[in-house]
């Protein structure tokens, strides 16, 4: 088991994982530590990564990137921005974004939580071919400013993966915690590249090379051949003028910063030091406004592209059992309100008037006090829709909790855990009805007794990082073990059942149901990779079997085989180009063993010849050792083992007098493993010769007992 760090952008993607003493990136089958973000489908396979970009030109409709933009928003929030991408999308019947693509000769249609689970499944086994080990824990990187609902996506999509994430990590807290390791205008062409969707990703792609140019040097060039209507696309741009069209991206780069200078109550001078990372932060304009603004020159002491996944790794070794890691504190502060109501309205807090306000830190826990007889709903929601990106719904889930089985129709008292974990995600991990058997028993004889009424809108206890809020509604642990006994013994605690239903997420059973067909869209993708392995061999097989044909087995095969064999390798060779360009695994594996019917006993005669050599000098050897040792032996051993050892070297000698008067291009009458059971048997007599105590025995007459013991042990 391994752990391992995911970083997805929404051009490329990194993968970081844990080592001994380190934190390092793993490089792909074309040794680039970056892999693009990129799954395409194919006639009948999916591409994904580097395989995924070279079909992106080829087959662009078909073809998805940019699926961090997409996964957990609406339709009607990106729709713009949809029009811009090469792919058909639709808006689907949750509101959210439904991506159509040509797949196995039809049209099929999935969810950005699917492709963004492709992704990870691609990771994942790319991470497991390298590492050479299970991967299945890990940390992922998200924005900060990820929704709930955009959180839930990325944790259904790494369970539909089979990953097992420990941590959804925002991209800030993973790069600091790293730190601790070390439109250019064509109207002149007169075409419009936005009514061809392979020039449009051609020059997009020109123009993201353009710009990392642009980041080192003060001008750079730009051309693009053959971009639309065979017409040739050459520029030129200036580092200022490609600051003047960006000017208005450039003024909203010192609002969240001086934003975040206010939240956390630091001025300027009590900043330290300014780490630059992303691939934007190359832009020399963006370096001078953030100098500017805090007064210190920006520093680049981390590798931009790497430090999320190496943050994302380190968090993960920490959070799992495997490594030893030092534990660095790591607090992380959520960017959102949540607030918590029931269908009489907001739950609020002592001290907020939300259960988890903006700047929390999480993980963290609330156990909320309430008085209900029967079931009820609890919902979720941004308590600060001005914190949100615009048309954000602030709705997040609803969970209803019952039912109750109470004791009397008086409302009771229910107390419910509420956490915001981890992940950065809401959910409600108990709900506990409690009883005092005291106020039972009382009702039970007639009696009333007077007890403390909690109102419905109610004080919640804080368990933030493990320490208790000083408005803990939990009985006071300050009294005696004895009191504390006996308070148990007269409070009943009874576990509620809780479900939930996330507003616009997946459910369980649309969740199972992209785990079958992730499943059967990897087993068809390995299902075409082995016939295109099979496809490949047998081509293969076809030129080398020609060269050897004329070349090494051309003296061990006669006319008539040479001609018949390529005649059929010239067949197969314009059938692969032909008709078998696209066949079956098995038929792929049935021309090759008809073509191997013909070459093997060709083939065969080649290779037998240097293994009959070899185990001619084995035999002879042994001959050798054994007149050596017979020279120690009693007499009648050593008569014994001479014999032997004489008819085995006649045997050879007669048996190679005859091969010597074949033809190479005939089967061999002396086959290399007819002398190599030869040299066994005669290892073996000589022996039962030395070891035997009946030495009196002739070689005939020990050879005869040994059939018969031969014959006996058949059955």
């Amino acid at each position: 088991m391994s752990v391992v760090g995911f970083d997805i952008g929404n051009e490329n993607c990194v993968i970081g994982y844990a080592k001994q003493r380190g934190i390092d990136v793993l490089l792909n089958e074309e040794s680039n530590r970056e892999t693009p973000c990129v799954v395409s489908f194919g006639e009948k396979q999916r591409y994904l990564g580097l395989a995924g970009a070279a079909s992106a030109m080829m087959n662009p409709k078909s073809t998805i990137s940019q699926v961090k933009r997409l996964i957990g928003v609406r339709f009607r929030e990106v729709e713009e921005e949809l029009g811009f991408l090469p792919f058909e999308t639709s808006e689907g019947g949750d509101g959210g974004v439904l991506i159509h693509v040509r797949y196995m000769s039809e049209r099929r249609s999935f969810t950005p939580v699917q492709i963004m689970a492709m992704l990870f499944a691609h990771l994942k086994q790319m991470a497991e071919k390298s590492l050479e080990m299970l991967v299945e824990d890990c940390v992922i990187g998200i924005p900060s400013y990820f929704t709930e609902l955009q959180r839930r996506a990325y944790l259904d999509a790494a369970e539909i993966a089979g990953l097992r994430p420990l941590r959804l990590m925002h991209e800030c807290t993973a790069t600091a915690l790293g730190l601790l390791l070390q439109r250019l205008n064509l109207e002149e062409y007169s075409i419009d590249v936005y009514s061809n969707t392979r020039a449009s990703v051609r020059l997009r792609v020109a123009c993201e090379k353009l710009k990392k140019v642009l980041s080192a040097n003060p001008e750079a060039p730009l051309n693009i051949e053959c971009l639309m209507d065979e017409k040739d696309v050459k520029g030129f741009i200036k580092r200022e003028d490609f600051e003047k069209l960006s000017a208005d991206l450039f003024e909203k780069i010192s609002i969240p910063c001086r934003k975040a200078l206010v939240e956390s109550g630091l001025s300027v001078d009590k900043i330290h030091s300014v780490e630059l990372v992303g691939s934007g932060s190359r832009i020399p304009a963006v370096k001078n406004i953030l100098a500017s603004l805090f007064r210190t020159e920006p520093r680049r002491s981390l590798n931009a592209s790497e430090c999320v996944a190496r943050g994302c790794a380190l968090q993960c070794a920490m959070l799992s059992p495997i490594f030893r890691v030092k534990e660095y504190e790591v607090q992380d502060i959520f960017p959102f309100s949540i607030g918590l109501s029931t269908d009489e309205g907001p739950i609020n807090t002592v001290s907020n008037s939300t259960l988890f306000p903006k700047g929390h830190l999480f993980p963290s826990v609330k156990i909320i006090t309430l008085h209900r007889s029967n079931t009820f709903n609890l919902e979720t929601f941004y308590a600060g829709q001005n914190e949100l990106p615009s048309g954000i719904s602030p709705r997040i889930s609803n969970f209803i909790i019952g039912p109750l089985e109470v004791t009397d129709a008086e409302k009771s008292k229910v107390k419910v855990k509420v956490q915001l974990n981890l992940h950065g995600v809401v959910t409600i991990e108990w709900a506990s009805l409690i009883e005092d058997c005291r106020d039972i028993f009382a009702k039970s004889k007639g009696h009333s007794t007077l007890g403390h009424m909690e109102g419905d809108n109610h004080v919640s206890s804080d368990v933030a990082n493990g320490a208790n809020d000083s408005n803990s509604a939990e009985p006071n642990l300050s009294r005696k073990n004895t009191a504390d006994d006996i308070r148990k013994e007269q409070i009943r605690r009874q576990e509620i059942p809780v479900s939930e239903s996330v507003h616009c997420g997946m459910t369980r059973a649309e969740l199972s149901e992209a785990q079958e067909e992730e499943l059967l869209l990897t087993q068809q993708d390995i299902k075409m990779e082995q016939t295109q392995e099979k496809k490949n061999y047998l081509e293969s097989y076809v030129y080398e079997t020609r060269t050897k044909l004329l070349n090494t087995y051309g003296s061990f095969a006669t006319e008539s085989e040479r001609e018949g064999i390529s005649v059929i390798l010239q067949q197969t060779e314009d059938w692969l180009y032909e008709d078998g360009n696209d066949e079956s695994e098995i038929v792929y594996m049935e021309k090759l063993a008809d073509l191997k019917k013909l070459v093997d006993p060709i083939e065969n005669r080649y290779n037998d010849e240097e293994a009959r050599v070899q185990e001619t000098r084995r035999l002879l050897n042994c001959i050798e050792g054994y007149q050596k040792v017979a020279e120690s032996l009693s007499s009648n051993q050593r008569e014994a083992v001479l014999a032997e050892c004489n008819k085995a070297e006649q045997w050879l000698l007669e048996r190679k007098q005859q091969q010597e008067l074949m033809p190479k291009n005939a089967d061999p009458v002396l086959w290399s493993s007819e002398i190599k059971k030869k040299t066994d048997t005669l290892d073996v007599m000589c022996k039962h010769i030395m070891n035997s105590k009946a030495t009196a025995t002739t070689p005939d007459e020990m050879m005869e007992r040994r059939n018969k013991e031969d014959d006996l042990s058949i059955d």
